[in-house]
């Protein structure tokens, strides 16, 4: 659960954990209803679901259980843990999957734009992991019957490879290649301007935008360690297409590093320019097209491309045309 826009409500204290937020009350809001704040600041969170976390003690002001009618005071600090959400069953789904290797120990899949990996509110189905679960008879289970077998992610409207475990010994050695940064990962993304320097990295820490829980930005304050490294591949008129590779691997950590250098990817619908949504692509430019990394059982090192999309395709092609 991620609070959305409305933070000039209770003013962040910190980017906590993601299943714990911290609010300091504005002076603005003194007088209100804790429980009230709260819901306001949460998105798709019912009023009934926050007074029963402050009934379960999981709502503190100044580090004290509360009522839901306590009335918000300026400065107060707000702790609100969300719970865990209960397990449901996530049921195998036909759904077909462009398989780029498999054996025993794992799985490497070309993920299209537009899915999602796992389930989450508001996807219970259609999910990576619904196709995993129908196609693999096992899957590791260390990510708990949410995630399973899942050992990283990409997000939804990003395309591209990403791997699955089939048994805890390789999910917890392809977890710690990811830990120690020895993953392989390149990207291919359209991006708004013409890049100057051929190559370069972008080494700015990332955390939580205080402005919009929901995002992330360059910052100092409660962040972490995020490295990219890009080079040109293409100028395109007033667009360039890049080759990225992660060192790190923050969330939206690609799309956050080319906003924060003044060059979006273009049809990013959060970090993106706001007149060329979905004018150009359905989500952003972004294709994971590189994914290598040390085998589990083998211990030999294995690299796979995935070639771009075809509406990433067609995005070049247009932009090459306007030229």
């Amino acid at each position: 659960m991620k609070a959305d826009g409305n933070l000039n409500q209770i003013q962040p204290v910190q980017p906590d954990a993601e299943d714990q937020l911290i609010w300091r009350v504005a002076d603005e809001d003194a007088g209100a209803r804790i429980d009230k704040l709260i819901v306001d600041s949460l998105d798709g969170v019912s009023r009934t679901a926050v007074q029963q976390w402050i009934k379960d003690g999981l709502v503190k002001v100044n580090g004290r259980s509360v009522k839901g009618s306590y009335k918000a005071e300026p400065g107060d600090e707000v702790y609100v843990t969300i719970p865990e959400p209960e397990d449901y069953d996530v049921l195998p789904e036909n759904i077909p999957l462009d398989i780029v290797y498999e054996d025993q120990d794992m799985i490497v899949i070309n993920k299209p734009r537009g899915m999602v990996v796992h389930p989450a509110p508001g996807h219970s189905s259609g999910t990576l992991v619904n196709a995993l679960l129908y196609h693999c008879k096992d899957l590791s289970g260390i990510n708990g019957v949410m995630r399973p077998g899942i050992v990283h992610r990409i997000d939804k409207d990003t395309s591209g490879l990403l791997m699955a475990a089939k048994s805890d010994r390789a999910h917890t050695s392809l977890s710690a290649q990811l830990k120690e940064h020895s993953i392989t990962r390149k990207y291919l993304a359209v991006v708004h301007g013409w890049v100057e320097h051929l190559q370069g990295t972008v080494d700015a820490p990332i955390g939580r935008d205080p402005k919009d829980r929901k995002m992330f930005t360059v910052t100092d304050r409660n962040s972490k360690h995020a490295v990219t490294h890009f080079a040109v591949v293409e100028h395109i008129g007033n667009f360039t297409l890049l080759e990225l590779a992660l060192e790190t691997g923050r969330t939206h950590q690609i799309r956050v590093h080319m906003k924060f250098i003044g060059h979006p990817l273009v049809g990013d619908p959060m970090y993106g320019r706001e007149k060329d949504r979905s004018k150009f692509i359905d989500g952003q430019a972004l294709h994971a097209a590189v994914l290598g990394f040390v085998h589990p059982t083998s211990g030999q090192y294995m690299e796979f491309e995935a070639p771009l999309p075809e509406d990433m395709q067609a995005l070049l092609h247009r932009l090459r045309t306007m030229t």
